[in-house]
C-alpha cells in the first residue's frame, strides 16, 4: 500500500487505497479506526459542511438505545484515542461521568462526542459532494468524480479522485408514505418529519390538536415532548400508528443476541426468502420503544389525571392513513382505517408529525456508472458478501478492488444492519478485507445462543440475468 498521500487530488499513479462516501456515525467509525494505520492512504468525502446526527430529533432527554460502549471504536478498540471514555477525558469530564452512573447516554451528548472526533481526524473532507462513481478498467482504478462546495452549499470547484476501495456510507432519508407526500410536499402546511421536529417544535406548539402519526421511538419521544410542553387538561394531542400495540424494544440479554456479529453471520448464510420474511417478523428488535420511554409517557398521563380529569390525549395503535387531505383551509383531515375493527373514520387536526421513519437512500443515483457490474438478487436488490461488499463483476473484483456498503445491507445482514452496537465491527471487518491482514483481531464467538443446527456457508443469491457489456467507442 502507499504511504498517505496528503495531496486532495491523488493521481492514477497514486490512488487512494479506501475513500468513504458519507461521513455519519457508520463511516466515522471507519475512519476513527483507520487513522492509525499509518500505511493505508484513506479519504472520507460528505456533502454537508460539518457532522451532524439527526439533529431535528436531539430531544433534551433522548438517550440513544445502546450502551456508551457501542462508540465508534470500542467493541474492536477499547485502547483507541477515538472512544468515548477518552472523549470525556479530554473534556474533563470523566469523573462526573462516573458519578452520573448512565449506561445510556443522551442523544445530544453521542452527537458531540461524533463531532469531536469528526473534528480531529485529518482524513475527513466535509463540504465535498460526490457526483458520480465509475469503474475505470484501463487504469483498474475507481474513479470518483465530486464538487467542493463553499460555506453556502454553492459549487466552488470540481475535482476527481481515484482509489482501488470505496465504502458507501450515504445514510438513510426520512420516509413519507404516500398518502401524506402531497401535504408534507405542500408549503406553508404544518406537516413536518420527525426529522425536522425540532426546527419545528415551537410553531407546532402553537397549534389547537396536533396528530403524531408513528409508534416507534421517534414517535413516542416528540409524544412525550409535546406532552411535556402542553398544559395540562389542555393538551390537544393525538397518537396513532400502524403497530397493533405501544409494544416495548425486545431488551432481554438473549434477545440482544441478534446485534451479535454472531447471529450476522447466522442470518447471511440463510437463504433469501427466508431472510426476507424474518427482517419484518422482527420489528420489535429494532422499530418498538423503549420501555422507559413508555413509561415516561404513562408516568406523565397519570400525573395530568390528579387535579383536572382525563388529559385532553388518545394513544390509538393498529391505525393507518389511508388519505389525507386539507379542508375549512388551514386544518387537515385524515382518513383513517383500523386494521384489527376494520372500521374508517375522520381525524380533523391543525399539525402533524410523520415519526414514519427512515429508508436507505438509494445507491442507483450515486452508482449509474457501476450498474453494468452490479449483481443483483431476485429482488433486484444489490448482492452483498459476508464481508460487505457489493458483489461485482470479476473483471473489478479480479483486480483486488472492491465497493464496501455500511447500513445497506439490512435485506442481506438482517436487523443489526442500522444498529450503532455493530458499527466498530463492521468497520473493522472492512479494514481487515482491505489491507488484507488483520489490524483488527475479532473475536470467533460473540453470543451464548446458537442459532442454527448447522454451520452453514453464507449463500449468495440468485443472480438476475447477466446484461452484456457493449465496449464504449472511442473518445467517449
Amino acid at each position: 500500500m502507499n504511504l498517505p498521500n496528503h495531496l486532495n487530488h491523488p493521481t492514477p499513479q497514486t490512488p487512494h487505497d479506501l475513500v468513504g462516501i458519507g461521513i455519519g456515525p457508520f463511516n466515522l467509525s471507519l475512519a476513527a479506526l483507520a487513522h492509525p494505520l499509518t500505511h493505508l492512504d484513506a479519504a472520507f468525502f460528505e456533502q454537508r459542511p460539518r457532522f451532524h446526527w439527526h439533529s431535528g430529533l436531539l430531544i433534551d432527554e433522548a438517550r440513544i438505545q445502546v450502551p456508551f460502549l457501542a462508540d465508534l471504536t470500542t467493541l474492536v478498540d477499547p485502547t483507541s484515542q477515538w472512544t468515548f471514555l477518552n472523549y470525556l477525558k479530554t473534556r474533563e469530564r470523566l469523573f462526573p461521568f462516573y458519578f452520573a452512573e448512565h449506561l445510556h447516554i443522551r442523544r445530544t451528548e453521542y452527537d458531540a462526542y461524533c463531532r469531536w472526533v469528526s473534528e480531529n481526524l485529518p482524513t475527513l473532507h466535509f463540504g465535498h459532494q460526490v457526483d458520480a462513481v465509475r469503474w475505470n478498467p484501463e487504469l483498474r482504478l475507481f474513479e470518483i468524480d465530486y464538487t467542493q462546495l463553499d460555506t453556502d452549499g454553492e459549487a466552488e470547484a470540481l475535482g476527481r479522485t481515484y482509489t482501488r476501495n470505496i465504502v458507501l456510507g450515504i445514510g438513510t432519508q426520512p420516509h413519507v408514505p404516500e398518502p401524506l407526500k402531497p401535504l408534507a410536499d405542500a408549503p406553508g402546511v404544518p406537516v413536518v418529519h420527525a426529522a425536522d421536529y425540532l426546527d419545528h417544535r415551537d410553531t407546532l406548539l402553537t397549534a389547537a390538536h396536533i396528530t403524531v402519526v408513528g409508534t416507534g421511538q421517534s414517535g413516542a419521544e416528540i409524544f412525550l415532548d409535546l406532552l411535556r410542553h402542553r398544559p395540562t387538561g389542555h393538551e390537544g394531542l393525538r397518537w396513532i400508528g400502524r403497530t397493533e400495540a405501544f409494544a416495548p424494544m425486545e431488551y432481554s440479554k438473549l434477545g440482544l443476541e441478534h446485534f451479535t456479529p454472531d447471529y450476522t453471520r447466522y442470518f447471511h448464510a440463510l437463504p433469501e426468502p427466508v431472510r426476507d420474511r424474518l427482517v419484518p417478523a422482527q420489528w420489535q428488535l429494532h422499530k418498538a420503544v423503549d420501555a422507559d420511554t413508555l413509561a415516561a409517557i404513562h408516568d406523565e398521563l397519570y400525573h395530568r389525571t390528579l387535579h383536572d380529569g382525563w388529559p385532553d390525549t388518545v394513544l390509538t395503535p393498529g391505525v393507518h392513513v389511508r388519505t389525507a387531505g386539507r379542508v375549512a383551509g388551514t386544518k387537515i383531515e385524515l382518513h383513517l382505517e383500523h386494521t384489527q375493527q376494520a372500521t374508517r373514520t375522520r381525524l380533523t387536526t391543525d399539525a402533524v408529525v410523520l415519526a414514519t421513519g427512515y429508508r436507505p437512500r438509494p445507491l442507483t443515483p450515486l452508482l449509474a456508472g457501476l450498474d453494468p457490474y452490479l449483481r443483483r438478487d431476485s429482488s433486484e436488490r444489490p448482492r452483498i458478501d459476508d464481508q460487505y461488499r457489493l458483489v461485482l463483476d470479476p473483471s473489478i473484483t479480479a483486480t483486488g478492488c472492491h465497493a464496501y456498503v455500511q447500513n445497506a445491507e439490512l435485506h442481506t445482514h438482517g436487523v443489526g444492519t442500522p444498529d450503532l452496537g455493530l458499527a466498530a465491527w463492521r468497520s473493522a471487518t472492512i479494514l481487515n478485507a482491505v489491507t488484507g491482514t488483520v489490524p483488527y483481531p475479532l473475536p470467533t464467538r460473540t453470543a451464548f445462543t446458537t442459532f442454527g443446527l448447522t454451520q452453514q456457508r453464507p449463500q449468495i443469491p440468485p443472480v438476475r440475468q447477466i446484461r452484456t457489456l457493449t465496449p464504449l467507442a472511442d473518445g467517449i
